[in-house]
């Protein structure tokens, strides 16, 4: 670096690359590692090869060499490999006994090196030293008893020897030390090549209590069946069964077993196996047991067998589901449709039962609805496939004692039983049960199932006594008199009839008083007593004004066969007509003019015609205006009223309207003088029914006016 007179450094100026593009020619790393190779300059030449002549040149070569492998030794004496290689170099000089004392100085440094010891013992039995050799392996295992080499190398070497005797009992040290699976097949594996099958046997008994998994199981029964032991081959098996247990089922042994009994053609066997396994394995776990299952049925069951497959494998889903959720009612249901199939029924109880345990932890009914239907399913299974009346009995009465009655009930069960009973011929039981159910927990559906049965068995004095029951509990019931008056008219007690009638009119409240009416009139109808009949529509009418009430009576009076029959409608027609002039609602004054009107037309005269049609009103179209919830304005809403000219209040309404149609009329005529008038058109009259008239234009546009005012007549006058 350059400096200047002033002392300052200058630093050199950087050469800035102006083209950045990549080379064409691409240098690797790997390129110049090849080509640093290739270009070494520095080779060394091989070490000169040295001859020795005589045996002084040996000895030197010899003390050389020792004391290099010495002073490596003296150096580090942990590095195992230095002693190795100086023993190999003594073995190379046919220095065995030097070799052997290198061997033990070693061993005293590191006695558990596996390799010294692997080492030390084949330099032995390269030189035929057997004993030496059998010392050191019997030194080896005696200190490393967990190094399966060891093992393995001794066996060998005196199984290669023809020393049986003393290779089994290697293998018998070797297994009390309960080494790893292989080492058991290496002792199996030695019996077998000289026939020692008992021995292997045994041996195979001790090899499954200590490695006590499956698949030595398994091989423990292929074993036996290899050898033609097929009744020890099942023993072996079943004892594996009852060995795991219920509480560990593995689908492999399941499958092995079968198919064992399957080349044994004992096909019921393998059925009972595999239902055995299916019944007890989750369905997660035992996927292949369903697979071979069903192999089977194709090949050797018939259909029965198949569908057997199908149905547990949805047994199984429904268990897991179950077992998900108890509260599942829908999955219950399911799964008891599909055992019901079962002709045995011990294990659809055994379902059921455990679908009823299941009770719902809230007392409200909403959660009860679904879960009672298994209660009554359990029941109808007993009756009608189990055919057990008794444990019948006991799960009705199970049920009945279950539900909370002073809360809420099910008539649906209370009814049932009652049935139940009755179809056992045990009147007395059906009879103590449903007023077991009346006295608890009345309800409508109670008192109905008891009538019923009551009738159905002809005890009318019963009915009598459950009616009035009944209408202690809800005097409000219309129905109910209604029926109770029927049973008396069936019975031919019109008098008992006619006073539940007036019994029932006379309550405070009743939920639907206008069936109960009806039905009281019906009733004197059909006894023709008609002046009870009018009687009854007169009180009726004090009560209320309704329309359909002066029609009924009116048709009433029609019907009658009398000659004044016509002039005692029309007067009931007159009467109505003149108390619904105060009536709010102007569509019923309407339909009872309509329904004279009809009546005039079929019986009437022109007279009576004519004057009932005076009475109809005028259909006008007004507008109101609407007001939101706030109370802001939300626009105009047309509408039709009826304006009758009876009505007083609306007769200057009626002349206005009259006249602005007129003015409308004459405008219409000046305007278009030269249009001949249609000869064939009717003219309007003023009294037409049910006329559409407009509101004129200047009315309509008055904001809030349902009528026309004064001003607007005052202008129609001046129009005209």
């Amino acid at each position: 670096m350059a400096s200047t007179a002033a002392g300052k450094q200058r630093i050199p100026k950087v050469a800035k690359v102006k083209n950045k593009a990549p080379a064409e020619v691409q240098i690797t790393a790997e390129q110049l590692l090849r080509e640093a190779k290739e270009r070494e300059l520095e080779l060394l030449p091989p070490p000169p090869k040295q001859k020795i002549t005589d045996e002084e040149e040996l000895n030197d070569y010899k003390l050389k060499k020792r004391k290099g492998f010495e002073d490596n030794i003296r150096k580090n004496r942990t590095v195992i490999s230095n002693w190795i290689k100086y023993a190999q170099w003594e073995e190379s000089l046919k220095e065995v006994q030097r070799a052997r004392s290198i061997y033990e100085r070693a061993l005293d440094v590191d006695h558990r090196n596996i390799a010294l010891w692997l080492k030390y013992a084949e330099m032995e039995m390269k030189n035929r030293q057997v004993n030496h050799a059998r010392n050191i392996w019997d030194r080896a295992i005696t200190i490393l008893p967990r190094v399966n080499q060891f093992w393995y190398k001794y066996t060998y070497m005196e199984e290669m020897l023809g020393n049986i005797a003393g290779c089994r009992l290697v293998f018998e040290r070797w297994m009390e030390w309960q080494p790893e699976e292989q080492a058991w097949h290496s002792y199996i594996n030695f019996e077998l090549r000289y026939k020692e099958v008992e021995k292997a046997r045994a041996t195979y008994e001790r090899f499954v209590i200590i490695h006590p998994d499956v698949k030595n199981w398994i091989k423990y029964a292929r074993f036996e069946e290899k050898h033609g032991y097929i009744a020890h081959s099942r023993r072996v098996f079943e004892r594996a069964v009852e060995f795991y247990g219920e509480d560990i089922m593995d689908e492999q042994l399941f499958v092995a077993f079968a198919k064992f009994e399957e080349k044994q053609k004992e096909f019921e066997r393998v059925r009972v196996i595999y239902k055995y396994a299916l019944d007890r394995i989750p369905k997660q776990q035992a996927q292949e047991l369903f697979k071979t299952y069903t192999v089977f049925e194709k090949r050797f069951g018939d259909r029965r067998g198949i569908e057997d497959v199908i149905v547990s494998k949805r047994r199984f889903q429904y268990e897991e589901e179950v077992k998900a959720n108890p509260h599942n009612y829908d999955a219950w249901f399911d799964y008891l449709r599909l055992v019901e199939s079962d002709a045995d029924p011990d294990p659809v109880r055994d379902v059921y039962e455990r679908a009823i345990a299941n009770v719902p932890p809230i007392q409200e009914k909403r959660h009860w609805r679904r879960y009672i239907y298994l209660w009554i399913n359990y029941a109808l299974y007993e009756e009608l496939e189990a055919r057990d009346p008794e444990r019948t009995r006991q799960v009705y009465q199970a049920c009945l004692e279950l539900i909370p009655h002073k809360k809420f009930t099910f008539a649906k069960m209370w009814l049932l039983y009652g049935q139940f009973e009755i179809r056992q011929k045990n009147l007395p039981f059906a009879r103590k049960s449903l007023g077991t159910s009346i006295g608890k927990c009345p309800k409508n559906k109670l008192f109905k199932g008891y009538i019923e049965l009551e009738l159905q068995l002809r005890e009318f004095d019963r009915c009598r006594k459950l009616y009035e029951k009944y209408l202690e509990f809800g005097p409000e019931n219309c129905t109910t008199w209604i029926k109770f008056a029927e049973l008396e008219t069936i019975l031919g007690d019109m008098d008992r009839a006619r006073a539940i009638y007036e019994l029932a009119i006379g309550q405070p409240r009743l939920d639907m008083p206008e069936v109960l009416w009806k039905s009281y009139i019906d009733f004197e109808i059909e006894q023709e007593e008609y002046e009870k009949t009018r009687e009854l529509y007169r009180r009726l009418l004090q009560r209320t004004q309704h329309v359909k009430v002066w029609i009924s009576y009116a048709q009433f009076e029609l019907s009658l066969e009398s000659e004044d029959r016509l002039a005692k409608c029309q007067q009931i027609y007159e009467e109505a007509n003149k108390a619904m002039r105060n009536c709010e609602e102007k569509e019923e004054r309407l339909m009872l003019l309509e329904s004279w009107r009809d009546l005039e037309a079929e019986f009437g005269t022109d007279i009576t015609r004519d004057r009932v049609r005076k009475l109809l009103p005028e259909k006008v179209k007004k507008r109101r205006k609407l007001q939101a919830e706030d109370g802001s304005d939300a626009g105009w809403e047309e509408y039709y009223d009826y304006i009758f000219p009876e009505d007083s209040a609306n007769q200057p309404n009626l002349k206005l309207l009259a006249m602005a149609k007129m003015w409308k009329k004459q405008k219409q005529q000046e305007e278009e003088p030269e249009e001949p008038e249609d000869p064939g058109e009717p003219e309007e009259s003023e009294d037409s029914e049910s006329e559409k008239v407009e509101v004129p234009e200047h009315q309509e546009e008055q904001k809030g006016a349902e009528a026309p005012t004064e001003q607007d007549t005052d202008s129609a006058e001046k129009g005209k």
